[in-house]
């Protein structure tokens, strides 16, 4: 490890907390699942089996969130449209604006796919991959 990865990894463990231990084998194996995942359907079917049907959702109310946070949406449309709580939307707000940048990159990313697949749907007005 260099100087500079040191350097990075230090801040990420103080960004991501004292409790987050990413080096944890069974961490890591989920994170290598995340990745094995080849298409839509292998995505439903691992996602059904390693969350409940409330996790699920409450998952995708935060991802919709940090959508519409990402498009300037106010605080209580967005707890109308996902039914978060105010605090919920505020920790992403916090994460969407941090360094880490994880929801920045999904939803850029997604932002991509449906610009290529000539999706009508623009990110701006709430997610749909459907």
């Amino acid at each position: 490890m260099n100087k500079n990865t040191s350097i990075y990894t230090t801040s990420l463990m103080q960004e991501l907390g004292p409790k987050m231990d990413w080096s944890l084998v069974k961490k890591k194996r989920l994170i290598g699942a995340i990745l094995a995942i080849k298409d839509a359907d292998e995505a439903q079917r691992f996602l059904r089996d390693l969350m409940t049907p409330t996790e699920i959702e409450e998952f995708a109310n935060r991802l919709e969130a940090a959508s519409l946070l990402s498009s300037d949406m106010q605080y209580n449309y967005i707890i109308e449209k996902t039914g978060l709580s105010s605090a919920t939307i505020a920790r992403i707000a916090k994460w969407l604006g941090g360094s880490l940048g994880g929801y920045r990159l999904i939803l850029n990313r997604l932002n991509k796919s449906n610009m290529h697949h000539n999706n009508p749907t623009k990110l701006k007005r709430g997610l749909s991959l459907t």
